[in-house]
């Protein structure tokens, strides 16, 4: 890290243009240069950083350049920046999400080699949906989610089907704020999602086409508590012509069960 010069009783940080009108602390801008990353902006230059997390770019440029020295950012030969390892270092310290994937992995693993698709498990956090486990597909999707993934719950099959089954005001709470649209099929009206997760909360299947990207159908499942509470969601994603919808459905729910077994009387119900 950077060594600066002495800084006295009446040290304070250099106000940032971008922060006229709002506190925010010299913490709060860190956290703005990691949240700028996702799963759709995995790589990005300076000015994207700083574009993203509401900064100026000397601002964003002596913050990265921290976090680089403490290796929660990394820069590549072209001069982007991706998130570094020792990030996925402490993620993996979480004791929430630990427990839930050591639980779910083999079935899992097994959901993988029946379906050959993507396979997440989802948890939810906050207002958005968080992959705690991952595996993909030897054949690239257009989008390979990863583990700590954050996805919009209207967006994703895991996100519908922890949202069908969330209380109501937290329903509405999702669906009355702005819905992102990353595809021309993803569904933003919310009339049309209150019907689609009344109908994922009678069937327990949600069935997603082209949500994020136009190829893909993803189907999900919940996985229950022992006291019969949803602790999480598990999905595939295949290819959208797949027919195997009702088969995939089937297998899913196999998989959420046997996780439910596994799991036993403490599951994590939300990060």
């Amino acid at each position: 890290m950077t060594v600066t010069a002495e800084r006295g009783p009446g040290w304070a940080p250099e106000p940032d243009p971008g922060d006229a009108g709002r506190r925010v602390t010299a913490a709060g801008r860190m956290l703005a240069v990691l949240d700028a990353f996702g799963p759709r902006h995995r790589s990005l230059t300076l000015s994207d950083i700083a574009r993203r997390g509401g900064l100026s770019l000397s601002t964003a440029h002596r913050l990265v350049h921290e976090l680089m020295a403490w290796g929660a950012l990394e820069r590549d030969g072209e001069g982007r920046y991706s998130v570094g390892l020792r990030l996925l270092e402490l993620s993996a310290l979480a004791p929430r999400g630990l427990g839930l994937r050591e639980a779910a992995y083999p079935h899992l693993e097994d959901l993988h080699r029946a379906t050959r698709g993507n396979v997440h498990l989802g948890v939810r956090d906050g207002t958005g949906v968080v992959y705690v486990e991952a595996i993909r597909a030897r054949v690239r999707n257009p989008v390979n989610s990863r583990v700590g993934d954050r996805w919009p719950m209207h967006a994703t099959g895991t996100g519908l089907v922890l949202l069908a089954h969330a209380e109501p005001e937290f329903q509405e709470q999702v669906l009355s704020s702005p819905l992102e649209r990353f595809s021309p099929m993803t569904v933003i009206d919310p009339d049309e999602l209150r019907r689609t997760l009344a109908s994922i909360r009678q069937t327990g299947v949600a069935v997603a086409r082209g949500q994020i990207t136009v190829p893909d159908m993803v189907v999900a499942v919940p996985v229950l508590d022992a006291g019969g509470r949803v602790a999480a969601a598990v999905s595939v994603v295949v290819e959208a012509t797949d027919e195997r919808t009702r088969e995939l459905a089937g297998v899913l729910t196999q998989a959420s069960r046997a996780i439910s077994r596994t799991l036993g009387p403490s599951p994590v119900t939300e990060l």
